[in-house]
């Protein structure tokens, strides 16, 4: 596959085919827990910058990154919905919860639950 930019939903169908047989007979499950996993390594690069003395490696957290976004697209796949369906809900949720375009430190401690 050539560099170039693709679209979400581009790449939720490039990263569907490379599921195991094994993960493919519960999207859903796997997709979770795989996220759960490569989000701890994401957590773990910084750990060790923030804590340990380690110098930020951000080609290894890009790496994790990657992992992550590929388990929610299975996750989403499992879902039956596609990513750019997850990315537009997310952005239609915090611009109605901030009432427009920007962060506002009071709408989020004192949001509706």
């Amino acid at each position: 596959m050539d560099k170039k930019e693709i679209s979400f939903n581009e790449y939720q169908k490039h990263a569907f085919n490379l599921i195991s047989e094994e993960g493919r007979k519960d999207l859903l499950t796997n997709g979770v827990l795989g996220l759960a996993g490569e989000a701890g390594e994401c957590c773990d690069i910084i750990k060790k910058h923030k804590y340990q003395g380690h110098e930020l490696d951000k080609e290894h957290l890009k790496d994790e990154l990657g992992d992550v976004l590929w388990y929610i697209a299975e996750t989403a796949s499992g879902l039956g919905i596609t990513l750019e369906e997850v990315a537009q809900y997310n952005l239609d949720k915090l611009h109605k919860r901030f009432d427009g375009e920007k962060f506002d430190k009071e709408k989020s401690i004192h949001r509706e639950k």
